[in-house]
């Protein structure tokens, strides 16, 4: 799944020994979203992290948390959770971050297209209104189209 040129991409799914390091990653993504989601860091000058929403990608089957992978070093995560909405059977891309040395190179595009294609479930797209990068990137499933069936973006 090449997203440029020369350029491995992988994506990965971790297992509970894994929840350190996702744990980790997360925090950049808590700190790139503190400005909209109005979060302040704790007494540790950490983001806050659910440790039982976390352990959840290991130990419920529709759930996982995976690791991405460019030439071999690690770029970022996608969180995948079972759809918890009323009457909405699919799978939901809860978090997708990329360290901003692998953005802008059309590496998020190849992930999220290799997943909602995959004919694997019925996919929900969902991000906050505040995010304006969420809504730049996500645009093109509208305006593209995407194969697979997708339930929602929003």
């Amino acid at each position: 799944m090449p997203a440029i040129p020369d350029t491995t991409v992988e994506l990965i799914e971790t297992g509970p020994e894994h929840a350190a390091l996702i744990a980790n990653l997360y925090q950049f993504y808590a700190y790139e979203s503190s400005d909209w989601e109005q979060e302040d860091v704790e007494v540790d000058g950490r983001f806050y992290v659910h440790e039982e929403h976390l352990a959840r990608y290991w130990e419920d089957p529709r759930w996982s948390a995976n690791l991405l992978l460019v030439d071999g070093f690690i770029a970022g995560f996608l969180l995948i959770e079972g759809s918890e909405l009323p009457g909405i059977d699919a799978l939901e891309l809860a978090d997708l971050f990329i360290l901003k040395r692998y953005r802008r190179k059309g590496i998020g595009r190849a992930i999220a297209t290799q997943v909602l294609s995959s004919g694997e479930a019925n996919w929900l797209v969902r991000f906050y209104d505040q995010d304006e990068v969420s809504q730049a990137f996500w645009s093109w499933l509208d305006r593209d189209g995407m194969p697979g069936r997708l339930l929602g973006c929003s």
